[in-house]
C-alpha cells in the first residue's frame, strides 16, 4: 500500500501530480514546480495493486512514487476532431 496526495495543475488542463504522502511540493525539481504551477489538492489516496485509476496504471504510479516520490499524469492524447467536439459542446 502507498499513501499519496493528488494535486491538479492550475496551468495545464487535465494534468495531475501524485505526491508520496509526507513529501513536500517544494522538494520536487524546480522545472517541474515551475511548469506545474500552483498545486490544488484534489484527494488523498491509498494505492494498492488492486485499485483502478481512471487514466493511469496503478502499478506504474506506485513504482514511481516509491522511486521518485511523485508521478506526473499528463492529459490523455485525443484526436483533433475529438478536441474540437469537446470545446464546442
Amino acid at each position: 500500500m502507498v499513501l499519496c496526495e493528488v494535486y491538479r495543475s492550475d496551468r495545464k488542463s487535465e494534468t495531475y501530480l501524485y505526491l508520496m504522502h509526507g513529501k513536500a511540493f517544494d522538494e520536487l525539481p524546480a522545472a517541474l514546480r515551475q511548469t506545474f504551477g500552483t498545486p490544488s489538492l484534489v484527494m488523498r489516496l491509498k494505492l494498492d495493486p488492486g485499485r483502478r485509476l481512471a487514466h493511469a496504471d496503478v502499478d506504474e504510479v506506485m513504482d514511481r512514487l516509491r522511486e521518485e516520490g511523485f508521478y506526473l499524469q499528463l492529459p490523455p492524447e485525443i484526436s483533433v476532431e475529438e478536441d474540437i467536439t469537446r470545446r464546442l459542446s
